[in-house]
């Protein structure tokens, strides 16, 4: 195996559901299964050992379960992506995982090349959030219970960034270029940096480093509260 794979952590309580994982992703050139877990203690203690790019990490586990899992495997220096995968399609398990750190949600019933594109799509950095998640994600957000995501206890100062006066532009009043708007449209979206980047015709590293000022320039932490951001102040479009 080449020294630049992408490595990956596999915990599944079900040997035959991690066997199948495995037969899957090892299918992909550049991908290599380094471990495997039953349950979430098991899957903390294989992150510190080998130090994967990628964990994926099944909801429902004896003892520790996923969540709490992604929780210990996010507070780690320098913490791998994490992937959650569940046969749960459900908003708690949904929101659930998001608040632990995960960067990815996936059913398992998903198709064999949706889980490879997963895979990819967090070991480079980039949030896994369809545009149906999205809209559920946002929906849950503004209502006041999103993930790490609080919204505004009176009108005009939506969660994240400075409150924001009735007629103001958002996107002048925060610094934002008309290209890193466009990111910001594009994010909102669902789509990933790989994805906007062939939008826009521009390198992923150019995305990456409009993300960043999307970021910092909005105030924000992360993807999920810079979608959030957006959908509150009428620059990205539910519909």
């Amino acid at each position: 195996m080449a020294a630049d794979d992408l490595t990956i952590v596999l915990a599944d309580d079900q040997d035959l559901v991690r066997a199948g994982f495995r037969v899957i992703l090892e299918s992909e050139p550049g991908f290599r299964v380094v471990g495997e877990a039953a349950n979430g203690a098991a899957a903390v203690e294989a992150v510190v050992a080998l130090r994967p790019d990628v964990v994926c990490l099944d909801v429902q586990m004896p003892g520790i379960d996923g969540l709490e899992a992604a929780r210990r495997i996010g507070a780690l220096p320098e913490p791998p992506a994490v992937l959650v995968l569940t046969t749960f399609d459900d908003d708690e398990a949904l929101f659930a995982a998001l608040e632990a750190g995960a960067s990815g949600f996936l059913l398992k019933n998903a198709s064999p090349e949706r889980l490879i594109d997963a895979v990819r799509t967090v070991a480079a950095g980039d949030a896994l959030l369809a545009p149906d998640v999205t809209r559920r994600v946002i929906s849950r957000a503004t209502a006041g219970h999103g993930p790490g995501c609080p919204t505004s206890d009176h009108a005009g100062a939506p969660s994240g960034g400075e409150p924001v006066t009735a007629g103001a532009d958002p996107v002048a009043a925060a610094g934002l270029t008309e290209r890193e708007a466009e990111v910001l449209r594009l994010l909102a979206r669902g789509l990933s940096n790989a994805e906007i980047a062939r939008e826009l015709f521009v390198g992923e590293a150019t995305v990456k480093t409009h993300v960043s000022n999307v970021l910092q320039k909005t105030g924000v932490r992360d993807r999920i509260q810079a979608v959030v951001w957006a959908f509150e102040r009428g620059v990205a479009s539910a519909g």
